[in-house]
């Protein structure tokens, strides 16, 4: 795992502007550093453009210094810088070398540098992993951006007058001596509205991110964007008997476990005590001796937001080496200058918090670590699979009574600061409800609707959005899905928003602060793939969802670790603004420093504040997304 940066300019850019770029990435490749500075593109007469590309190295896979990078191909005509992992290398090395082509490193960025020579930007299609990459042709002078398929890895990338610049985060950018970050307030509704920055957008204006699964051709100073993987539903030859596809499916996350597995530095697992990270060490359990499994868990003092009895629960069962740590709100307050000091765009998923505390805890013992990611997303897991299953009945109801009876009802529920309490579940169904599908599952999750939205909003960042839908990106990106049913439709609604741009984006920067590879094998694309194309009674079988993994499952796993209630992996927030939180909260939204930026309006951010300290609403949610963007904006804004 690695981090990557580079350029491509008319204009002459000095060492110390890349050297500068590259540095800003130390903590995503502590192990090495490498540039490459070229001017005129050397294999080209009278080439205009001066190429720079940076690296930093998290050392995995052959550690030696045949592996550092940027890299070349013997000719040196052909430059990568390359974040990931690519699972198949040593098959997709062994047909190269059938080919003729000749390897001095063990690494996949070589595979990646001669398969790119020998297919071009179809090996792409070749390659199984998580990746984020940057190829430069001299020959031809084409830059190839890639970004793997979920989007586990990150890639930002800004086109001004003079070229196109690219990095792994927006922090390196910062650093290029033409791109000077502006907010983007459409950005920021879209934040508001999904708590985080869905690609292609970024909080700044004229920095993009590239989408999961796409890649951006530049040449002649154009670019072209393009897909070359997105997730299908359905499919020919599925077969319609259980037991079958249950062993399909054991066989195939085995295989993909299996992959992940290859490391010359210690690896671990994320180990929650739920569905997805317990099948992990079930199946490793089959390949490896058990006390040589390493697992690491997080819990926490409020017993309804904690899991690590089940996780002990699991680890016993296996054998693993467990290891295990307590957030409680003292550590939370410790840890958050270490997080926001390095969290260059707003993210306001408070689950960062655990997972860099997790990340950090693991990164003391091992270098690599499993996680669970992707499960939920695949095969039906989350809360809202059975709301939309609800919700498409409710919507029977006439509107009016929905509005002046059952919401004015449901809004006198008391008060609770527990996790995934029933007034906290209710007021959010139907806050949702009546939206359509795609549309709906997203005011579910996030924090303020459009509507809340011009409540909140000065007139002057009002008058900057003007009648932007934050929405609409679902929908017009939906209309392009064929899906089966609604099952489909919520499923992609997952993957391509909150598994991609919030979980794994979570995962990713948590993670990645410490220094610390974290792998998925749920979202192999082999095993992805499968998952996608199952009819959707395989996923949630009437009101039981993840039915078929958890059926497969069944001979592996005791029957409370698979049919218990689910938690996720949140944190005390209600309960932590009141209390511990209460002093951080009342300085970051004094009224002179709120209308001093001229954002948000200052009485409506205290009226949001008083309601949740007296204890009137769970404002939770808004409160959050405001306060991680008013750290974001002390630190990057």
């Amino acid at each position: 795992m690695c981090g990557i940066t580079g350029f491509i300019s008319r204009r002459e850019i000095g060492s110390e502007y890349l050297d500068s770029m590259t540095d800003a990435l130390e903590h995503r490749g502590p192990d090495a550093r490498g540039t490459f500075l070229r001017p005129n593109g050397a294999f080209v007469a009278d080439s205009p453009w001066f190429v720079g590309l940076g690296h930093r190295r998290l050392s995995i896979i052959d550690l030696s210094d045949a592996g550092r990078q940027p890299m070349s191909n013997a000719d040196g005509d052909i430059w990568i810088t390359f974040n990931g992992e690519i699972y198949n290398f040593l098959t997709l090395r062994e047909d190269l070398i059938a080919k003729g082509y000749s390897f001095v490193s063990e690494t996949d960025t070589e595979v990646i540098v001669h398969g790119y020579q020998e297919h071009g930007i179809d090996f792409i299609n070749r390659m199984n992993g998580m990746f984020s990459l940057a190829i430069w042709d001299a020959k031809k002078e084409r830059l190839i951006l890639a970004r793997d398929r979920f989007g586990q890895k990150p890639l930002y990338y800004c086109e001004y007058a003079e070229g196109i610049a690219f990095a792994s985060e927006l922090k390196s950018l910062h650093r290029h001596p033409h791109i000077q970050p502006e907010l983007d307030c459409e950005s920021l509704s879209r934040y508001l509205a999904f708590e985080y920055l869905p690609a292609p957008y970024s909080i700044y204006k004229g920095i993009r991110k590239l989408p999961q699964g796409n890649l951006l051709v530049w040449q002649n100073g154009t670019s072209k964007i393009e897909p070359y993987w997105e997730p299908r539903f359905g499919g020919k030859g599925i077969c319609k008997d259980e037991r079958i596809l249950g062993e399909e499916l054991i066989e195939l996350l085995k295989r993909s476990v299996e992959r992940r597995l290859m490391s010359d530095v210690p690896l671990g697992v994320f180990l929650s005590g739920g569905i997805d990270s317990s099948s992990m060490i079930a199946l490793l359990s089959e390949m490896m001796p058990a006390g040589n499994i390493k697992t690491f868990s997080i819990g926490f003092q409020e017993q309804s937001f904690d899991e690590s009895n089940w996780a002990r629960q699991v680890a016993r069962k296996f054998g693993t080496d467990h290891h295990e740590d307590i957030l409680t709100a003292k550590t939370m307050l410790d840890i958050q200058p270490e997080i926001w000091s390095k969290l260059d765009e707003p993210f306001a998923d408070a689950s960062i918090i655990p997972t860099y505390l997790l990340s950090r805890f693991t990164r003391k013992h091992v270098t690599v670590a499993l996680g669970g990611d992707g499960g939920d997303e695949l095969f039906a897991g989350y809360d809202p699979f059975l709301a939309h299953y609800w919700a498409d009945r409710y919507e029977m109801i006439p509107e009016f009574l929905h509005r002046s009876i059952l919401k004015p009802l449901a809004m006198k529920l008391p008060v609770s600061t527990r996790n995934m309490s029933f007034d906290f579940k209710i007021k959010h169904f139907l806050k949702g409800v009546y939206h359509p599908r795609g549309v709906r599952n997203q005011v579910w999750l996030g924090a303020f609707t459009p509507q809340q939205q011009r409540d909140i909003l000065t007139p002057e960042v009002l008058h900057e959005i003007a009648d932007m839908n934050p929405y609409e990106q679902i929908e017009e990106e939906a209309r392009k899905m064929a899906f089966r049913d609604w099952l489909d439709e919520v499923g992609w609604n997952y993957q391509r928003f909150y598994l991609a741009e919030d979980i794994l984006t979570k995962v990713d920067r948590a993670s990645m602060m410490v220094s610390l590879e974290a792998r998925t094998p749920f979202l192999d694309v082999e095993f992805a793939e499968f998952a996608n194309n199952l009819p959707s009674r395989f996923k949630m079988k009437r009101t039981i969802r993840k039915y078929l993994l958890k059926k497969a499952l069944e001979s592996r796993l005791p029957h409370e670790i698979l049919y218990r209630k689910k938690k996720g992996f949140g944190i005390p927030l209600a309960k932590w603004i009141k209390n511990d939180l209460r002093d951080e909260m009342e300085r970051i939204f004094c009224p002179e420093r709120i209308d001093r930026a001229g954002i948000f309006r200052s009485e409506v951010v205290r009226r949001l504040l008083d309601e949740h300290l007296e204890g009137k609403r769970d404002n939770r949610k808004p409160l959050w997304a405001l306060y991680v963007f008013e750290k974001w904006r002390e630190n990057y804004g």
